[in-house]
């Protein structure tokens, strides 16, 4: 099941037109902005994702969109975010706790400066209002017990507010004086690790679509205490489906796929079928694999996302 998102539009302020789901939201992004690679659409989505802008020129770099279309417009933009989430600042700071960690309550609360009692509150204050929501926990492979505390995860369910949220709430002194050297540094150094985790989301949209003949039951993230895996789901015949993700610019060779399943062999989980989502595609050797057990996709394939 995929979640519902929100599709927010500045005029004046944020307004929550309607659910959608996030394959909704990039197929109505990549329409409204025609972008001429997918390459360009999944990193523009990722920080413009799920607000009306106008027409955003998909081809300039994102640093230089980022500063004509948000932080030339910082107060009002602020403004409006405020509304939304309460403005209470410890509530930014647990946002940008989950945007800038690993989205556990764990961490998020950590980074916050607040304690478990105080983050859960607000964490069900910020699902109440649609800013986040929360993914629990996979024990259903692994040793550990029922007992065994392991944290949820926490989403944004608007790319853009995550993009807010890491890059532009935490530092928002500097960009309130006009002064984008923090920002742009900031950015570059984690542009790639930022666009990954919408990446994933959008690969978790792209097997509900790819898998036809066998659909599935479920698509998500898997994570326990020691492992994790970017793609885990279960198709109606019962194959349970284990996945990995790289948005990085080079061919993915045979050794992801042999970490991958070593890693699926350690969490105790019997994998049916492993899938590989590449930005810039495969070794030939791993392309040979490719079959029943082995199911390869790049940013071609997210063509069938906007159909």
């Amino acid at each position: 099941m995929l979640y519902n998102y929100r599709y927010l539009n500045f005029k004046g302020s944020i307004i929550i037109n309607s659910d959608q789901t996030l394959q909704e939201q990039f197929a109505l992004f990549y329409k409204e902005h025609s972008p001429a690679t997918f390459e360009e659409a999944v990193e523009k989505f990722a920080i413009f994702g799920g607000v009306g802008w106008g027409k955003v020129d998909t081809t300039k770099p994102a640093i230089e969109l980022i500063k004509d279309l948000i932080l030339s417009d910082y107060r009002y933009i602020r403004t409006d975010v405020g509304e939304l989430t309460g403005g209470a600042p410890l509530y930014h700071a647990v946002l940008s706790g989950i945007a800038l960690g690993d989205g556990k309550t764990h961490s998020a609360f950590k980074r916050a400066g607040t304690d478990k009692d105080a983050g859960e509150r607000i964490v069900e204050e910020l699902v109440e209002r649609g800013i986040i929501r929360v993914a629990k926990a996979n024990n259903t492979f692994t040793s550990w017990s029922e007992n065994e505390s392991v944290d949820n995860k926490l989403f944004f369910t608007t790319p853009f507010l995550r993009f807010w949220f890491a890059f532009v709430s935490p530092i928002f002194k500097g960009i309130r004086d006009g002064d984008y050297k923090e920002i742009e540094e900031r950015f570059a150094n984690r542009e790639s690790e930022f666009y990954n985790l919408l990446f994933s989301e959008l690969s978790q949209a792209l097997l509900q679509v790819a898998f036809k003949e066998d659909t599935l039951e479920s698509i998500g993230s898997y994570w326990d205490r020691e492992h994790s895996f970017d793609l885990y789901g279960r198709t109606k015949s019962g194959k349970t489906i284990v996945g990995v993700t790289k948005y990085v610019n080079a061919k993915v060779k045979k050794s992801t796929l042999t970490q991958l399943q070593t890693e699926a062999e350690k969490a105790g989980i019997k994998a049916d079928i492993f899938v590989i989502v590449a930005k810039k595609g495969f070794s030939n050797e791993l392309k040979s694999m490719k079959g029943e057990s082995l199911k390869l996709f790049t940013l071609k394939n997210f063509k069938s996302l906007v159909e």
